[in-house]
């Protein structure tokens, strides 16, 4: 059977989502204690491959097992094994052809800025500390610029393998709460540090170092160099994915 996860995870200490000769990663746990639980050899593929230190709220990952075992016990028996760092949400059973990377789909991430001026050490590890004040309302109008589908070639990592730089961002706000600014981007597909790019990028534009209005150039330049640094990648989160087809575990 083909068993769907829910799997959320601080990432601070593993070297991103996928296999890697350099680290150990989450795809590297998962793979080790589902394979030591079920008796098998099993291999997970997951929706996002997030990078070094990025964490989750819901990544979603597949894999097949012979085991007897019902699928929605396999994530209970899984969290008795895993590092308190990474926890499935939830497990369930899904068509033998259910893959997490090729259904229409919705991510969401979050990247959070602690925006004061001393840092607070409780919030080292899932916020990015910037202590010029940023103004929010700057921000949200460069943000607005992004929504639509749009060539995100200017907010790509250079070298990145992609058919297309062309996606679809359904929206994409900021929010300021106390200390704690949240760039909130939604959208059918994400490329390699996006996200990152998008709130460095936004970081600047708070900062006064570029203006709103500027956002449509960047976009049209279609160049890595036109767009604002790579924001850390401690202050992102993938908060979730939301799937047409409703299959919820």
């Amino acid at each position: 059977m083909r068993v769907k996860m829910v799997v959320a995870y601080d990432g601070t200490n593993y070297r991103g989502w996928q296999v890697q000769p350099n680290g150990i990663t989450i795809e590297e746990v998962l793979n080790r204690e589902l394979t030591a639980l079920l008796k098998e050899p099993v291999t997970v593929a997951g929706a996002s491959r997030t990078d070094s230190g990025v964490h989750s709220l819901g990544n979603v990952a597949v894999f097949d097992t012979q085991t007897k075992m019902p699928a929605d016990k396999i994530a209970f028996a899984l969290n008795q094994r895993l590092p308190a760092d990474i926890v499935v949400q939830g497990s369930c059973e899904v068509p033998a052809d259910w893959h997490p990377r090729y259904q229409n789909s919705r991510k969401t991430y979050e990247y959070r800025i602690l925006n004061r001026t001393f840092r607070m050490p409780a919030r080292r590890f899932d916020t990015y500390f910037y202590h010029h004040r940023l103004d929010v309302e700057r921000m949200r109008q460069a943000a607005a610029y992004l929504e639509g589908e749009h060539d995100f070639k200017s907010f790509c990592a250079v070298g990145a393998q992609v058919k297309t730089t062309v996606r679809t961002i359904y929206a994409c706000t900021v929010e300021r709460d106390g200390d704690l600014i949240t760039i909130r981007v939604t959208g059918n597909g994400f490329l390699y540090n996006m996200v990152r790019i998008i709130a460095g990028t936004l970081i600047q534009v708070g900062g006064g170092m570029r203006k709103p209005e500027q956002m449509p150039e960047i976009l049209a330049a279609a160049d890595r160099d036109a767009a604002g640094p790579t924001a850390p990648a401690c202050g992102l989160t993938m908060t979730g994915i939301e799937y047409d087809d409703e299959i919820d575990c």
